[in-house]
């Protein structure tokens, strides 16, 4: 059995483990429907990803679709993969998987009993508090705090404290003139006071047979309810006590902090101390400005891995390609390791020396070339054009070239064009491919087409497996902790 049979056997048993694994994981079904499209408008969409999942109680049940402009919003299309019935008040808002995680789309179905939602329907998209305004708002907090302390601290005296007591002197002496201004009115009070206690002189005596009859229907009543009335004296009592032993511990407290004692009279007391808090804020929020960006770059990034493998007319070709997106404008960037049967051409010189009969010497020169089958690089520097055209140019498969992708029409079909070693030897010429992907799964596809149809026209089949971030996720956490 040759090598490139052993290889490309290998290949196939790799891809079929990895097929079962992405069937098992991603509950893959090829022959299910399409599922049902529905669209929600959102003020904005940071940091969602198109092909996002798209869950309900935090089960996933679709994928984000299409993610355009609508006037001065955003419009994102969802395939709700999974039949769930939902009805008029659905919600989709926009929630993040954990602190780091990536961020998908949340539908809150409406309330029961209400009619379904009808066909067509485009929903109202919530986005989330994001993560600057979260830092601003706490910005502003602090602030807030430094201003009541700069005010406690500030000014002659104490500052604020200072001017209400220099209020509180200020309106006792005015209550002092008020009563100096006003002797004759208090002295006529104080006659009517006199006048009042003639009256209950001459009523005392009926007013005490009534107040005599008034305390026994009391001492009846106290007589009657005498076990009630004793518990919840006994109540106030243990209340009393509890409320004298916190004053006790709040008097405590305050002397504390009034002399300097502990963090927080350290600080009341110490500028230095203020001023080491204030600077421990400022050094924390730098840290948490650095986090952020941190984050912020990394969700830059994406990730898409594809292992594909195909049998040309006389051997087989595997590749492995990732491709990274910086999600930050029109470039792309591409890696790959190849094993090609047009690997490596190597030209190796023979040369041949022969005596003649005659003495001379006759030297011949062999050149034999030999091409090997072996693993090659890529390595591809990458351009969005408009309507998600992808132009590449950079190395392939060793060799110098450029490569053009095109999705025909927003279907699961791809073409792909690549020309790449220009100057191959014993005057051949370039090397080209036309190829067509058909992704009948989010994950699993085939590939076909023809290879260097300018030399050997060689007719090609085969397929592959693609994973996205997500895809990467499921697998990691599919993998046993012991």
């Amino acid at each position: 059995m040759s090598q490139a049979i052993k290889v490309g056997i290998f290949g196939t048993i790799c891809l079929v483990i990895l097929a079962v694994l992405i069937w098992k994981i991603e509950d893959i079904n090829p022959f299910h429907e399409k599922g049902v499209r529905i669209d929600a408008i959102f003020d904005t969409v940071a940091g969602l990803d198109d092909k996002a999942s798209v869950r309900v109680a935090g089960v996933k049940i679709g994928k984000v679709d299409g993610i355009g402009l609508a006037g001065e919003k955003a419009r994102v299309s969802m395939l709700l993969e999974r039949p769930i019935p939902l009805t008029v008040g659905t919600r989709a808002r926009i929630s993040n998987m954990g602190l780091l995680g990536d961020k998908y789309v949340e539908l809150v179905p409406g309330p029961r009993g209400a009619p379904p939602l009808p066909k067509g329907t485009i929903l109202a998209g919530e986005a989330p508090v994001s993560f600057d305004q979260a830092i601003a708002k706490i910005d502003k907090i602090g602030d807030s705090i430094q201003g009541i302390t700069g005010q406690l601290n500030s000014g002659p005296g104490g500052g604020a404290i200072n001017r209400l007591l220099n209020s509180l002197e200020s309106t006792s002496n005015e209550i002092r003139a008020l009563v100096i201004e006003n002797r004759l009115n208090v002295a006529s009070t104080v006659a009517n006071l006199n006048q009042v206690s003639a009256t209950l002189a001459r009523e005392l005596p009926r007013l005490a047979s009534e107040m005599e009859r008034t305390v026994g229907q009391i001492s009846q009543l106290v007589e009657e309810n005498r076990g009630d009335v004793r518990g919840s004296l006994a109540n106030i009592h243990e209340l009393t006590d509890h409320l004298q032993t916190s004053v006790d511990n709040l008097n405590k407290i305050s002397g504390k902090i009034a002399s300097g004692q502990g963090t927080v009279g350290k600080l009341v007391n110490d500028e230095e101390a203020y001023h080491k808090v204030v600077s421990t804020l400022d050094s924390i929020k730098g840290g948490v400005d650095s986090v952020s960006s941190t984050i912020g770059a990394l969700q830059k990034f994406r990730f898409d891995l594809d292992l594909n493998a195909y049998a040309l007319k006389k051997d087989s070709q595997s590749n492995f390609i990732l491709d990274i997106d910086p999600r930050n404008g029109p470039r792309l960037y591409r890696a790959g390791l190849s094993t090609t049967p047009s690997g490596n051409v190597t030209t190796k010189t023979q040369v041949i020396t022969t005596t003649l009969p005659d003495g001379s010497k006759q030297v011949e020169t062999i050149n034999n070339v030999e091409t090997q089958n072996s693993k090659v690089l890529t390595a591809l520097f990458g351009y969005r054009a408009p309507n998600d055209l992808r132009l590449w140019a950079g190395f392939i498969e060793g060799a110098g070239g450029v490569s053009a992708e095109y999705p025909w029409k927003r279907t699961n079909l791809q073409f792909k064009f690549d020309a790449f070693d220009f100057n191959r030897p014993d005057k051949l010429r370039p090397h080209l491919r036309l190829s067509t992907r058909w992704q009948f799964t989010p994950n699993l596809y085939l590939i076909g087409g023809y290879d260097d149809p300018l030399e050997h026209n060689s007719l090609f089949i085969g397929g592959g497996i693609r994973w996205n971030d997500d895809n990467i996720k499921y697998l990691l956490g599919a993998v046993p902790k012991f």
